[in-house]
């Protein structure tokens, strides 16, 4: 499999093989590191990591990954970087990578990153954006593959705002691979129509199924993986934060949600949550409205369901298979 050269954008840009290689080859790199072996195959390479919005696992995942790959790493935070500011999207694209082997974007709207890609001459890399989170999707991949020995088959459910980056890309991750895919919310917070049909598409050839449910228990019922994101996010108007908790409390995972999921269910969540009074926004969000917990309680977080940190981790491995196998080394 070559896919050296490629840009890593999104999971719509890539066949159920691709992926699948770059799981696997994620798993062999995650054995490598357990075995202490290394795989430092591109010293005197550098990447560029901008970063318009901040973040702990995909910061230290590119720069774990990178190192370990023997990489050099320049870090921009939104005050390093002139990007769309003082300088255009594509000049940036163009100076980087006269400088860099790799260029990395977390921030806003994937007409971003697709235009950083459009200029640069080396693999671009998607750390989220408002669209798509594709590397967080191969470490879900990973986690669930390791834990049930397959995908194919499997049901996810994915419970609150389903309309932005983890609804769309988990859809699209179970579409490619097989997954039966449930987007459990109120109907104002479903997936866009038009992705939902091409991700239709993507399951009549794979095996998999879509489906749009409001009611809790239907949606839930024998999942095999249950699945949710924070609802607030710092910053945002409290009237933003009241009509979306108001919206979204009846989709909160709880233990009744779990219990009426298979008996082997697992819980995941790509991280921060809100699950008690720990942080600056769950206080926040118990002075207003007077809730310890928003989109999962601390029963299921912390049970012997949850593989959220198991998936934490496999940020690290996915990441590194992508930016291995972007720059053109295949270990498999």
């Amino acid at each position: 499999m070559d896919l050296k050269g490629r840009d890593f954008l999104t999971l719509k840009d890539f066949t159920p093989e691709e992926i699948i290689y770059m799981i696997d080859l994620a798993e062999l790199l995650k054995k490598k590191k357990k075995n202490h072996e290394p795989v430092d195959v591109y010293r005197g390479y550098n990447a560029a990591l901008i970063f318009e919005k901040t973040s702990t696992r995909t910061r230290c995942s590119f720069e774990v990954a990178a190192n370990d790959l023997g990489m050099g790493v320049t870090y921009l935070d939104p005050t390093s970087s002139q990007i769309g500011k003082k300088e255009s999207i594509a000049d940036t694209a163009r100076v980087l990578s006269s400088m860099f082997d790799g260029i990395e974007y977390r921030g806003y709207g994937q007409v971003i990153v697709e235009e950083l890609a459009k200029y640069s001459k080396v693999p671009v890399w998607n750390g989220l954006t408002d669209e798509y989170h594709p590397t967080q999707m191969l470490a879900d991949m990973l986690t669930i593959r390791e834990h049930f020995g397959k995908l194919k088959g499997l049901k996810l459910v994915y419970m609150g705002d389903a309309r932005f980056n983890m609804g769309n890309s988990l859809m699209i991750a179970c579409a490619k691979l097989g997954l039966s895919f449930t987007a459990c919310t109120t109907k104002e917070y479903f997936p866009n129509a038009e992705l939902v049909k091409e991700c239709e598409e993507y399951a009549k050839a794979s095996g998999g199924s879509i489906s749009l449910e409001e009611d809790v228990m239907k949606g839930t019922k024998d999942a095999d993986i249950i699945y949710t994101d924070v609802w607030v996010s710092m910053g945002e108007p409290t009237e933003v934060w009241k009509e979306r908790i108001d919206s979204l409390m009846p989709y909160q995972v709880n233990k009744k949600v779990m219990d009426n999921a298979s008996e082997g269910a697992v819980f995941m969540h790509c991280l921060p949550a809100y699950h008690d009074l720990n942080t600056g926004v769950g206080r926040e969000v118990f002075e207003k409205f007077g809730l310890k917990e928003i989109e999962v309680t601390n029963e299921v977080f912390e049970s012997d369901k949850s593989i959220v940190f198991e998936e934490a981790e496999n940020r690290m491995h996915t990441i590194k298979a992508v930016m291995a196998a972007t720059l053109g080394e295949n270990f498999l």
